[in-house]
C-alpha cells in the first residue's frame, strides 16, 4: 500500500472516529448538562437518582426528533478529529527533521571523513577559491548549490565545506578572503543567500550550518534536510532537478524528474493533476 493511501486511510479514521465521539459523547454530555442546570430539581425529583436521570437524557438524545441536533455534533466530533490528525501528523513531521538534523550536527567530523563521502555524505574542498587555479572560480558555487538540491530532493544529507575528496583538511580560510565579512559569519551568509537565490527562500530553513576545527582549520557543516517540495536549481533563467545518487550528484532529465517527483511526493502530484484537469475543463 502507498504511503499517501495510508496516511488518507489514517486521517479519515481520525475524522470517523472524532463524528463518533461527537455523537455518543458530545451530544448526549450536552444534553444532560442543559437539562441538569436548567431543570435539575424538578427533574431529579422526578427521575430519582442521577444515574437513572444521565441514562434517561442519553436516550433522548437519540431520538427522531433530535436528529438534527445529532449531525451537528457529528460535524463537530468530525471536524476535531480532522484538526487533531493534521496537528499530530504536522508535529510528528516537524519532530522528524529536528531529529535529522540533530543527528547530522552531532555526528563527529572524524567519523565523517573516515566513512568518506556516500548517499548523504559529500565533501568539498572549498565553495569558491579554486586551489588549482589559485583565483575564485563561480563554478564551485554551482556544485554546491546542485549538492544541496540533490540532498533535498533525496533524503537529506550533509555537505562538509574545507574537506577534500580524499579527506585532507583544506578548511575555509580561502573562501573566507574572498568574502565581504572573512569570518564564519560571513560564509554562513554567503551560502544562504546563494540557496535563496538558486533554490528559493522558503528552503532556506531546512539548512543547518556549523563550523568546528580539524588540524587548527575552520570546516563547515552544511546539513539539507529532506524537501516538502521539488526543489527545482535556477540556472541562467533554467530550472534544473538535481537527485543525490550514490556518492554523487546528477541531473535528471524531463521524464526522470517527473518520475521521481510523483513517487517522492504523491499528494502533490495529485494536487497538480487535479488542478490542471479542471483549468482545462474550463
Amino acid at each position: 500500500m502507498r504511503l499517501a493511501a495510508v496516511k488518507n486511510r489514517w486521517l479519515s479514521g481520525h475524522v470517523i472516529l472524532g463524528a463518533v465521539l461527537g455523537v455518543v459523547i458530545l451530544h448526549p454530555a450536552s444534553s444532560v448538562v442543559y437539562w441538569w442546570f436548567e431543570t435539575r430539581d424538578e427533574t431529579v425529583a422526578q427521575v430519582g437518582t442521577l444515574r437513572h436521570f444521565v441514562a434517561q437524557r442519553f436516550v433522548q438524545a437519540f431520538t427522531p426528533a433530535m436528529l438534527p441536533m445529532t449531525a451537528v455534533f457529528a460535524v463537530i466530533g468530525a471536524s476535531l478529529g480532522l484538526a487533531f490528525a493534521l496537528s499530530y501528523r504536522g508535529n510528528a513531521a516537524g519532530q522528524g527533521r529536528t531529529t535529522f538534523a540533530q543527528r547530522e550536527l552531532a555526528r563527529p567530523l572524524a567519523s565523517m571523513i573516515e566513512a568518506g563521502e556516500g548517499e548523504q555524505a559529500e565533501f568539498k574542498a572549498s565553495a569558491r577559491w579554486d586551489f588549482k587555479q589559485e583565483k575564485m572560480n563561480k563554478e564551485l558555487e554551482d556544485a554546491v548549490v546542485r549538492t544541496i538540491a540533490g540532498f533535498l530532493n533525496h533524503r537529506g544529507g550533509t555537505l562538509l565545506v574545507g574537506i577534500g575528496d580524499a579527506g585532507k583538511v583544506t578548511g575555509l580560510e580561502h573562501d573566507y578572503r574572498t568574502l565581504r565579512r572573512p569570518d564564519r559569519d560571513g560564509f554562513q551568509q554567503f551560502v544562504m543567500t546563494l540557496v535563496k537565490i538558486r533554490l528559493g527562500g522558503d528552503v532556506c530553513p531546512l539548512l543547518h550550518i556549523a563550523f568546528e576545527q580539524s588540524n587548527g582549520k575552520d570546516v563547515g557543516r552544511v546539513v539539507a534536510e529532506p524537501s516538502p517540495r521539488p526543489v527545482y536549481c535556477n540556472d541562467e533563467s533554467v530550472a534544473r532537478f538535481y537527485l543525490r545518487a550514490g556518492n554523487g550528484t546528477r541531473e535528471l532529465d524531463v521524464r526522470e524528474a517527473l518520475a521521481h517527483v510523483t513517487q517522492r511526493w504523491p499528494e502533490l502530484s495529485r494536487r497538480t493533476r487535479g488542478r490542471e484537469r479542471k483549468e482545462s475543463a474550463t
